[in-house]
């Protein structure tokens, strides 16, 4: 099992390497440390690089780490590979021992082997099999010292045989993220092995400020050389800046260039190994597969935001998938002591913040519809899945990025691409009956905004339900024209006209006291009927005049209600991340006419729904052909 080795990975194949173990960079956080090493309290190891620690005297450190465990249930549920081997060089004196869990969380020793190598680096090894890992469990290895240090190099996590290469193109979309993109960038070419994978890295730049223009652009460019290629495009979205890249992947690169094509975020950090794993794991799939990273929080950066996603087709939103762990913290519960982690989760799509496509699967399912913004992943992995290829959010692949409780897309612009792209997602994927549902959510979703004074709101998403029943000839015309036509629509409202802060506008009129009595939420439901009706008695009736110039209530983004708002004539409201605040203005005249369109307009969609999900059904093949990107790109 083990041998002499004088030089650290002198004699590896790469093309082995499924998984290295990775260290903290200096430039990282003292947060992030958990997500590498499980220290107990009082023990630091000294990090030496990005591969290589020391383990202090009298310590246990585990590699039991969100970055450096094994995910071994998710390679054996989806993968060739059936023996993986640990290999590590190791320098001192102390011992390794090997470990795995369960499904249930429970840990099961597997083996060891004592360490006297003070002077020469000693290489092991511990070949392991995968067959009891079909529902779940990991694979880890602890170190132990006693009265000197141990130095761990090099490790890691191989496959027997060497894994076909595969090199893979990244696809990056920004608009005017200069800093967020350019460190993207530089981040891809730091690691001589990531760039060794990388044949091209496309950017659909499509700000108003080019990537072009930063600093430190130059470098990046030089450290890239001839992979780097900049479009510069008109503001298409998500979905028109990824498409580029896997058009141009696709349309103007031959396989063994490109076989894989990664697309990533703009507003990430990005962990670079990740781009390793992934490119490793769908080499090894003994199918195809679509391989999704997982999003870790880049505002409390220990953070998992979830261990993986599905759609509800009965109602076509989003959840954590079955059995998933959400917004974990393993600064707090590392994963030795967190049994839920340990189980196998199945997602049925992954966010592409980072989602890794290969040649053929592009090739089978074709690119995505031009939607502008959101649900354009989630739809392109259920259509994927309807020809026989799933996705799988691996864990251990990962970057940082904004959470979602942070943004305020259920209220601001982007909820009319929300819904509009929702509604297309149900017509082309749910096998169920939509329309009782839709009407039921439409109409509760939208009584709470008219009577939480969200007018603007309510007037996109009657916006997105005409524009869904138009049917979708006009989704290409609209890449470049729905943004404009939804800002001008918020301009309308003053609930979507926002000021730094509340300090802008006069003070509220109600005292402390009576605004907290009023944020006490109803619970039984003859309570909440009385509360809903006195509201919408209150909505109808003339405002207190002076109201419109100086708000009742100032409410937190956490307070805004409709069983609080819904009773007032203006409050000013924070939005969700805490950058501005609206004046809240309450108008019967505009709370009947948007009431009216909004009963039109669901009687309307459900009346239609059979014939619309034919129209979408038939557009599909043609809405998402090369050919019709290729027309919409060269015009």
């Amino acid at each position: 099992m083990a041998e002499q080795a004088t030089e650290p990975d002198a004699r590896l194949d790469p093309n082995r390497v499924l998984q290295r173990v990775i260290l903290p960079r200096d430039t990282d956080p003292l947060d992030v440390r958990p997500l590498y090493l499980d220290e107990p309290d009082g023990t630091h190891s000294q990090v030496a690089g990005r591969r290589d620690v020391v383990v202090p005297a009298s310590a246990r450190v585990s590699f039991a780490s969100y970055f450096n465990a094994f995910p071994a249930s998710y390679w054996k549920r989806w993968t060739r590979v059936d023996h993986v081997t640990l290999r590590l060089n190791v320098r001192g004196a102390g011992r390794v021992e090997v470990y795995r869990s369960k499904p249930n969380g429970d840990i099961v020793h597997l083996q060891g082997e004592p360490v006297h190598a003070e002077k020469k680096w000693r290489t092991l090894e511990f070949r392991l099999s995968l067959a009891p890992f079909e529902d779940g469990g990991w694979l880890w290895f602890d170190v132990f010292t006693e009265s000197r240090t141990l130095e761990v190099a090099d490790a890691a996590w191989l496959s027997d045989e060497p894994l076909p290469v595969q090199k893979l193109a990244v696809g990056i979309t920004t608009f005017n993220r200069l800093d967020d993109c350019v460190q993207s960038l530089l981040a891809l070419g730091a690691d001589p092995a990531v760039l060794d994978v990388i044949s091209k890295v496309f950017v659909a730049d499509q700000g108003s400020r080019k990537i072009r223009e930063h600093a430190r652009f130059a470098e990046a460019r030089e450290l890239l050389g001839d992979r780097l290629e900049v479009i510069e495009q008109g503001n298409l979205g998500g979905s028109g800046g990824f498409t580029r890249a896997l058009y141009e992947s696709i349309e103007h690169t031959k396989p063994g260039v490109v076989d894989q094509i990664l697309l990533l975020d703009d507003d990430i950090a990005l962990e670079p190994d990740s781009i390793l794993r992934s490119n490793a794991f769908a080499r090894a799939a003994a199918k195809p597969v679509i391989v999704g990273s997982q999003m870790l929080n880049l505002q409390a950066k220990s953070r998992l935001h979830t261990m993986g996603e599905v759609v509800d087709l009965s109602a076509c939103v989003w959840r954590g998938a079955p059995g998933a762990v959400t917004n974990h913290d393993f600064g707090q519960h590392s994963l030795r002591d967190t049994r839920a982690l340990h189980k196998r989760i199945d997602a049925t799509y992954n966010g592409w913040w980072m989602c890794l496509f290969p040649r053929e699967v592009v090739e089978r399912t074709g690119l995505p519809l031009p939607l502008f913004i959101k649900v354009d992943d989630s739809e392109y992995s259920l259509r994927a899945l309807a020809g026989g290829i799933p996705t799988v959010t691996l864990p251990g692949s990962a970057v940082w990025h904004e959470p979602w409780t942070d943004k305020n897309d259920t209220k601001d612009w982007t909820v009319y691409f929300h819904l509009r792209n929702r509604l297309i997602m149900a017509a082309l994927h749910s096998p169920y009956d939509m329309r009782k549902t839709l009407l039921l959510q439409g109409a509760r979703a939208s009584v709470r905004r008219l009577l939480s004074m969200e007018y603007s709101t309510v007037a996109l998403e009657m916006k997105a339900i005409e524009d869904f029943m138009a049917g979708p000839e006009r989704l290409f015309d609209m890449l470049a024209t729905g943004l404009p036509e939804v800002q001008q629509i918020r301009k309308q409202y003053t609930d979507a006209q926002f000021l730094p802060s509340a300090r802008e506008f006069p003070p509220p009129t109600f005292d402390m006291v009576k605004a907290e009595q009023m944020l006490r939420p109803p619970v039984h439901p003859a309570r909440v009927a009385l509360r809903a009706g006195k509201a919408l008695m209150h909505n109808l009736r003339a405002p207190d005049s002076t109201a419109t110039e100086r708000p009742q209530v100032n409410v937190p983004a956490s307070g805004a209600l409709w069983f609080l708002l819904g009773n007032l004539d203006s409050a000013t409201v924070s939005n969700a991340d805490g950058s501005g605040v609206a004046f809240r203005r309450r108008d019967p005249k505009v709370f009947r006419e948007l009431a009216l369109r909004t009963a039109h307009n669901y009687r309307r969609l459900t009346a239609e729904w059979p014939k619309l999900v034919e129209q979408y059904k038939a557009a599909l093949p043609e809405l998402t052909s090369v050919e019709a990107w290729r027309k919409y790109f060269e015009s």
